[in-house]
């Protein structure tokens, strides 16, 4: 992703412009300005943005030529970052104080924009939105000029990563059309996404207009203001206008470039949609969403607050608790939402989400805290799809795994953090890929046994290497693996940004390929759990929808496989289904990894539905109790064997199992530690509730003689009976199977003999 030679630069460069940014912005605040008379400086570089809600609408261009205005209004200021490590308990009162003071002291640091992106990153802006003056190829026309967008593999297709002009020279542009009146207040860019190129714009003009043919430049006083541009291709860089500026249209004019590459750039405008009285299509705005929210993004403390605000709405089904802190020291908070919350109920699945793996993927992080607000209120209302799901799941969200990751990312701003700040941990490890692999270690295992069928296919144990002190394991890591085994989870989505599909194991394919597709014995019922949350997704199930990146994923209907996408070693998903019973996929939530604040009452609405009818899987298939015969009480770590799937599952410790499983007949064998197995069938249906199928198993009486020799007590005569009708059992088979060679071993001399006999 990111160099680190180019990262360290980019520190610097943004440290040097900061202090600038603020005395524009103040500069700014004044009174109305003619664009001619400008007292503009030269552009600046920041490192924070706040954004309001733009519209995606597209109109013609209008040749009626409006004189354009410069403005200086004040708007919404962005929330302020506190990036404090914090140890105390939800539930321990916040020191008002304090966090006040730290917010200030954050605030003071960062310069405050009113005016959010137009959404070339998030797609909002249509391609036919961008025009340029030239492109070398298709591949790198003026539509693939987005921020953060990435390109193929292959240089010379049609995906590459920036648009680039077809000539060197100072006349080339790329050009926004905003449809609407805008009042535009500055420019991010960025050089060339490639592994063979570099690329970038060093310094820029500005052009605006309200017709697209009569352009005006901005002004640094009586010359035309030049911004600073990119010094390296990845870190973003923020140029302001000096006095905001109301146009439809934008164009960004370079002027110079690396020396050793060519005219390539991608960016993100910002500005603030104006009213327009003659706007026809005015009236035509995002809808938001009606649910009553905290959209905006929460830093760490904020998270906390939000979590604890929900435990005080709905204390009867809420409950936090902790399963380890960050390297940073950062507690990794988990909401449990149940109807009696604090502990697992017989009979009751247990349900995770799991958000924040890559810090920078900070939009699944904000729709599992939507999530938890709009359970506990909808639940307090009635609803009975929410009440149902509250009283029949046991439900945890884990909002922020790697919360390091995310509060570097937060520090820049969602449109300033680049593609990958923030990603990995602070110790530089991708979570993702820090799960033991247990894949290759049962592939392994199955191509050296004379009987693949005999190795172990589930409860694969953790390699001893792994749990060394001096293995590069994240504590985060350990700590979400030491959650899994304490808690019979039965499915999970991992939820994470950049792309728009739904992806299932295998994530790690065999022989270390690139790409290939690797199924699991589960495959049909994990292509159902991705088709439930793609197909419901307002955005992924919309086939006028624009790729991402590079890829097409409609044309699988927004799932994959995992390896058949790319080979992840190491992943959650995996060590999921191989070490424990749960089912997991991974759920690509947009192509912005990091939306602005003003996009996420959009995502959740785009994600509401599907993060409810995936919660709602976790009731198909077949669930049911393992009982001793005699005890009645519940057997742990029976196995349960379906026919015809080579994945078993485990009871957990009271006895209880469930099995995901699609519609259809189903043998089932129960089988544990000192019983005899049990066979029965069982029919699951197409309605999402599970079909009960409970198991009673019978010691077996060599087991039932251990038992009652450990206790010190007699052995009573029908086991005695038993025990003497087996001995008599294991002889007569013995006594047969000696009898067979023997015979075997005579018939065998006697070929012998005659074999010889023949030849004299």
């Amino acid at each position: 992703m990111e160099k680190s030679l180019c990262m360290l630069a980019a520190v610097i460069f943004l440290g040097v412009f900061l202090g600038a940014a603020g005395a524009l912005i103040d500069d700014a605040t004044a009174q109305r300005y003619s664009l001619f008379n400008n007292t503009a400086t030269t552009g600046t570089v920041n490192n924070s943005v706040t954004v309001e809600d733009q519209s995606r609408d597209r109109a013609t261009p209008t040749t009626a030529e409006t004189k354009l205005s410069t403005t200086a209004g004040t708007g919404k200021q962005l929330e302020t970052q506190n990036t404090n490590k914090d140890s105390e308990e939800v539930n321990n009162n916040s020191k008002e104080e304090e966090e006040k003071r730290d917010a200030s002291k954050t605030e003071d640091k960062k310069t405050q924009l009113d005016c959010p992106p137009l959404g070339l990153e998030s797609l909002r802006v249509d391609d036919s939105q961008i025009q340029a003056s030239s492109y070398q190829r298709m591949g790198l026309g003026a539509h693939r000029g987005r921020l953060n967008i990435q390109s193929g593999i292959e240089d010379g297709d049609m995906y590459d990563g920036a648009w680039c002009a077809d000539y060197k020279d100072r006349h080339q542009w790329l050009e926004v059309d905003a449809i609407h009146l805008t009042r535009f207040t500055g420019v991010i860019l960025q050089g060339r996404n490639s592994i063979w190129s570099w690329d970038w714009v060093q310094t820029y003009k500005v052009q605006l207009s309200n017709d697209s043919v009569n352009w005006q430049s901005c002004m640094n006083g009586t010359v035309e203001a030049i911004f600073e541009g990119n010094q390296n291709p990845e870190t973003p860089v923020l140029g302001l206008l000096p006095v905001p500026t109301v146009a439809r249209f934008i164009r960004i004019n370079p002027q110079t470039w690396y020396p050793n590459g060519t005219i390539c750039l991608r960016a993100e405008i910002l500005g603030c949609r104006v009213d327009d009285p003659s706007d026809i299509y005015a009236s035509e705005r995002d809808p938001g969403s009606k649910d009553a929210l905290d959209f905006r993004h929460h830093n760490y403390k904020e998270m906390r607050k939000l979590m604890k605000s929900v435990t005080e709405e709905c204390p009867d089904i809420t409950h936090i608790y902790t399963i380890g802190k960050s390297y940073m020291g950062f507690k990794l908070y988990v909401m449990e939402i149940s109807d009696n919350p604090g502990k697992h109920e017989l009979g009751e699945p247990e349900f995770r989400y799991v958000a924040g793996m890559h810090g920078n993927e900070a939009l699944g992080r904000e729709l599992v805290l939507n999530l938890m607000q709009y359970l506990c209120r909808e639940y307090k209302k009635g609803n009975q799809r929410v009440v149902r799901l509250v009283t029949e799941t046991r439900i945890h969200l884990l909002p922020s795994m790697n919360p390091d990751g995310y509060e570097a990312a937060y520090e820049k701003g969602s449109e300033l953090a680049g593609w990958a700040e923030g990603r990995y941990s602070f110790e530089g490890i991708d979570m993702n890929h820090n799960f033991p692999d247990l894949n290759n270690i049962m592939w392994d295992a199955q191509e050296k046994a004379e009987d693949p069928s005999k190795v172990p296919n589930h409860y694969i144990p953790i390699p001893e290497y792994y749990t060394k002190e001096d293995a590069t394991v994240a504590p985060e890591t350990r700590a979400v693996i030491s959650w899994m085994q304490d808690i019979p989870f039965v499915l999970s989505a991992n939820l994470h940004g950049g792309e728009l599909v739904v992806t299932y194991p295998f994530d790690c394919t065999r022989d270390w390929a690139p790409q290939e597709d690797t199924p699991t014995a589960d495959d049909a019922f994990f292509r159902w759990l991705a088709a439930v949350y793609a197909s419901t997704n307002l955005v992924m199930a919309n086939p006028d929808r624009r790729i991402c990146h590079y890829e097409d994923f409609q044309s699988h209907n927004n799932i994959i496989n995992g390896g058949a996408w790319h080979t992840v070693p190491g992943s959650m998903n995996d060590f999921s289904y191989l070490h424990t019973n749960c089912f997991e996929v991974t759920v690509e939530l947009s192509c912005d990894k990091f939306p602005h604040a003003s996009e996420l009452p959009i995502e959740w609405e785009n994600n509401k539905e599907s993060l409810l009818v995936y919660m709602e899987q976790v009731h198909r298939g077949i669930k049911g109790v393992v009982r001793d015969k005699l005890t009645k009480q519940g057997i742990a770590d029976a196995i349960i064997k379906v026919e015809d799937h080579n994945h078993d599952i485990r009871s957990a410790a009271d006895g209880d199992y469930w099995r995901l499983l699609n519609p259809g007949e189903y043998k089932v064998v129960v089988w544990a530690v000192g019983y005899f197995p049990s066979m029965r069938r069982c029919h699951v249906g197409s309605e999402p509730h599970p079909t009960v199928c409970d198991f009673t198993l019978t010691k077996t009486p060599i087991q039932r003689l251990k038992d009652i020799r450990a206790k010190g007590g007699k052995i009573p005569q029908d086991l005695q009976l038993r025990l003497r009708a087996l001995r008599l059992r294991k002889l007569r088979a013995s006594t047969k199977a000696i009898n067979q060679r023997r015979e075997s071993q005579r018939l065998q001399g006697r070929r012998a003999r005659s074999s010889g006999a023949h030849r004299a």
